[in-house]
């Protein structure tokens, strides 16, 4: 009976037709899926990675002209108080007993060194002027023979103010970028004032008054042969130079070979990223500044070249002082 039923459950399961099979791919199958998927998803990956670098060099531009257009605007401000600029003749000269060939290059950093310039062969002066400010309730007003502390009015000081080009293109200083920045000193005098307080009787370790009882025909003549307060030592602490803005371009792509300017106007080189062409006479400065925004973003193939230029953002401002200067 039992054998029976085996031959009769055989025989149906051999006539229902039912195969187990078990299905899968092949390693040439796999091979050739592998070289597709490769074949498309390279290229899109390279795409990817381009749009994500165009997009961080054009964040790290907009940044760059951002911040040189917020410089040009502070030193603008400092300028239109100026009553005097130096030229080339002023900043490239030292003091000499001739006048007419005198400076003040070995009164001021880094000649006479500061914080954070005293190497002349990294941190050159661009931009020096006298300018004319406004010291709030720096003069008492006397009352009753006496001086009041809140009886103040304001008084008007001189001050020495210099923009200088810092290059670091070997990383000595950490802090900063690999190119250039631009650091600005100033050597604040008293209020000349009578009833001057303490808020207006205060002067910077090495000021000197304007030399304008100098011997000389011109002005220029006359401002070229100040000096320091104690003319053979350096600056205090208390006057450093002090970083206005950073990854300013050491280079200039190679179109831009035409000088704006000529000596003794054009002050600093045209090739670097700070420069400017200063009118003596009319006290007027033209001020360039060219900005690296590659150098926010790496720190090799930092040459500004003519198909790079764009990512080398420039911009200039003039500005006329309009500082008053007691000649009395």
């Amino acid at each position: 009976m039992i054998n029976s039923l085996k031959f009769i459950l055989s025989t149906q399961l051999k006539r229902s037709g039912i195969n187990k099979t078990i299905n899968g791919f092949t390693l040439i199958e796999l091979l050739v899926a592998m070289v597709m998927a490769v074949l498309i998803i390279t290229p899109l990956m390279a795409f990817m990675i381009n749009i994500l670098d165009g997009d961080r060099k054009e964040q790290a531009k907009a940044t760059s002209e951002q911040e040189i257009q917020a410089a040009l605007d502070y030193i603008a401000r400092d300028l239109q108080q100026a009553v005097y600029i130096y030229d080339a003749d002023g900043v490239t000269r030292n003091t000499n007993t001739t006048i007419t060939s005198s400076g003040i290059k070995d009164q001021i950093p880094p000649l006479k060194s500061a914080s954070s310039c005293s190497d002349s062969s990294i941190c050159k002066p661009i931009l020096v002027f006298w300018k004319r400010q406004l010291i709030a309730d720096s003069v008492g007003i006397a009352a009753s023979s006496q001086t009041s502390a809140t009886d103040t009015d304001d008084g008007f000081a001189y001050s020495l103010v210099a923009y200088y080009l810092i290059t670091n293109t070997d990383s000595a200083n950490s802090t900063w970028s690999k190119e250039a920045r631009i650091g600005r000193f100033e050597l604040e005098g008293p209020v000349n004032a009578a009833n001057a307080n303490t808020t207006g009787s205060r002067s910077d370790s090495g000021f000197n008054t304007l030399p304008l009882n100098k011997s000389g025909a011109s002005l220029k003549e006359k401002m070229n042969q100040w000096q320091k307060d104690t003319p053979s030592a350096n600056y205090s602490t208390d006057s450093p130079v002090v970083t206005l803005i950073d990854y300013v371009s050491t280079t200039a792509p190679p179109s831009a070979s035409t000088a704006p300017c000529s000596t003794p106007k054009l002050v600093g080189s045209q090739t670097s990223g700070f420069f400017a062409c200063v009118d003596a006479t009319e006290v007027l400065a033209q001020v360039y500044i060219r900005g690296n925004a590659l150098a926010r973003l790496q720190d090799n193939n930092l040459t500004s070249t003519d198909n790079l230029k764009s990512y080398f953002p420039s911009s200039s401002i003039r500005v006329q002082g309009r500082g008053f200067l007691f000649t009395k």
